[in-house]
Parts: C-alpha cells; sequence; structure tokens
C-alpha cells in the first residue's frame, strides 16, 4: 500500500478570507495559497505552519456552511504516491460510496473519495504542490 501521510483536514467555513485571517491570526498558520475548485464554485484555502512534510488543514468555502458545529469538518485526506494505483486498489475492496473517477484540479493536484465504516468521508491525494 503507497499511502504516505495524513495530508489535511477538510473544515467547511462560510467566508474564506475572514477564516483565512482567524487562522492566521489566532492559530499561527500561514496561508500558503487558495484555488477555485474544477466545479467553479468551492472555494479552497490551504494553511500550514511551513514545516517539511506537514498536514495542512483546507478551508471549504461553498459547500455547506450551514452544518451545526460538530459537522463541519469535511473529510481526512491521506496523501498518496500513484492515485490511479490506489483509485484500482479501493475499487476491488467492498467500499461505499467511492467516487466514479479522479478529479483533477485546476493546479493538477488529483483525488477521489470514499467511505470509512461509520460514514466519514476520506480523501486519497496525489498533490502537485510540493
Amino acid at each position: 500500500m503507497a499511502v504516505k501521510k495524513l495530508e489535511h483536514v477538510g473544515v467547511m467555513v462560510a467566508n474564506l478570507e475572514a477564516s483565512i485571517t482567524f487562522y492566521e491570526n489566532v492559530i499561527g498558520l500561514k496561508h500558503k495559497g487558495t484555488l477555485i475548485h474544477t466545479n467553479g464554485v468551492i472555494r479552497l484555502g490551504f494553511l500550514g505552519f511551513e514545516v517539511e512534510n506537514e498536514t495542512e488543514v483546507e478551508l471549504i468555502e461553498g459547500y455547506n456552511a450551514n452544518l451545526p458545529q460538530e459537522g463541519k469538518v469535511h473529510h481526512l485526506a491521506f496523501t498518496v504516491d500513484d492515485i490511479e494505483t490506489e483509485f484500482v486498489r479501493i475499487q476491488g475492496l467492498a467500499i461505499e460510496q467511492l467516487d466514479t473517477e479522479i478529479t483533477t484540479l485546476p493546479n493538477g493536484s488529483r483525488y477521489f473519495f470514499f467511505n470509512g465504516l461509520d460514514g466519514e468521508r476520506i480523501e486519497f491525494f496525489q498533490s502537485t504542490r510540493g
């Protein structure tokens, strides 16, 4: 298996800029970049401490900002070294809610989602950002 690390944790937010400012000023994270998702609606902001191999916080605006406080964490993402190989491997398992295809973001990073045993969303992610 080629899962290498916990890539990022996705948190749904109502206002991306305000949340970036909060995480920078209150937590001390650094804004590493923002992009518009391939679907043209969702905006993603990535933050971290600027250390090698760190797990990032991904802020997600435009998905669903109306969830209760306990439901704001959207998914756990794990870095993989070969997204195609992992997609085929997961397809061969009895996994629920597996995406039908790999999504490619405008920056070239690629991912797919599936469910864990309790319905939690898990993402396998191959990044072009470093």
